[in-house]
């Protein structure tokens, strides 16, 4: 449920003081980690927070969403500050919010996770000395938003993150990824709806194919934590990427070329993006090259490293000098 933005103006203590804040992009799935594995990627969305004391929120997009996303209340990172706010009982107050995207939007690597990941944050920094926001307490809230936490885990927390889900709400462990692994990500112009991409999987799947995917994903973290030269095995995948290949046929005759090349290349989130998870960085450059010279429309090559840190927020004093 969104909770409301209200209508009433802000403190006058609160006038004035802002929060900036910077969260990763995310790839999830990994291959055969489906909706259980995540990784936070070096490509930021940045947004400040400053309040005001005129009621609602006015929101300017710089980058990825200019034009496109909302500018008002309706803003998914604004209504994940306000969910947070309501969730404490606390009054939200007016906010004016400055947005620079970097994280492509539609493409498989976590931008609305990001969004939301960026309100919580930006609330966690306003409500800071009033509400204690602990790591549980951030994953659960992302997780409401989200609807699972394989993205907004790594997007909170930095690095290899496996997430999942007990009684007492979702849970995750951070992992520090070997410094040999070198992530590409192929972008290509067009986008996917996470929500057509889940609803071509299947309701049940053979159970070779569960235990196939289980072995995978145990292999998949010893190779991203200690031994990078086992990663194509380790991304191999039968629960969810064939599914999805109708509908993204660019992207699945790519990651045939590239793993005919021997490159642990895979779908990024929900795609269409292309994960390559290379093994050092002269393994890279073979994959950027493939990319460029065998893809059959334009696809932009971004070498990234693993983010390590997760989402960070920084305090900005009050400015009295006006």
């Amino acid at each position: 449920m969104t909770a409301p933005v209200p209508t009433t103006g802000a403190p006058t203590t609160l006038v004035g003081r802002s929060v900036t804040v910077r969260v990763p992009a995310t790839t999830a799935n990994l291959g055969p980690g489906f909706d259980t594995l995540g990784l936070a990627l070096s490509l930021y969305d940045e947004l400040t927070v400053t309040v005001r004391d005129a009621p609602g929120a006015s929101v300017e997009v710089i980058g990825v969403g200019a034009g496109e996303v909302p500018t008002d209340e309706s803003n998914l990172v604004v209504r994940a500050i306000a969910y947070t706010f309501a969730a404490y009982s606390q009054q939200m107050p007016g906010i004016d919010l400055v947005a620079r995207n970097a994280i492509p939007h539609g493409r498989g690597l976590g931008s609305s996770g990001a969004a939301i990941v960026s309100g919580i944050m930006a609330a966690k920094g306003r409500l800071e000395g009033i509400v204690a926001l602990a790591s549980q307490a951030l994953l659960a809230l992302a997780t409401t938003r989200e609807g699972h936490p394989d993205n907004v885990a790594p997007a909170l927390f930095g690095g290899l993150t496996i997430a999942w889900t007990t009684d007492a709400g979702p849970q995750h462990k951070k992992l520090i990824v070997h410094r040999g692994v070198s992530p590409l990500i192929a972008v290509p112009q067009s986008t996917m709806s996470t929500e057509l991409a889940r609803s071509l999987r299947p309701a049940s799947v053979p159970h070779e194919d569960a235990i196939f995917n289980v072995s995978r994903s145990a292999l998949l973290i010893a190779a991203l934590i200690q031994s990078p030269e086992l990663l194509l095995a380790a991304t191999e995948d039968k629960l969810h990427q064939s599914y999805r290949a109708a509908a993204m046929p660019e992207t699945e005759a790519l990651i045939s070329t590239l793993r005919g090349h021997g490159l642990p290349a895979v779908v990024s989130g929900a795609g269409p993006s292309i994960l390559v998870l290379c093994s050092d960085p002269a393994q890279r450059l073979v994959a950027a090259e493939l990319v460029a010279s065998q893809a059959d429309s334009p696809w932009q090559s971004l070498l990234l490293a693993v983010d390590f840190k997760g989402a960070t927020v920084t305090m900005h004093p009050v400015d009295n000098s006006a």
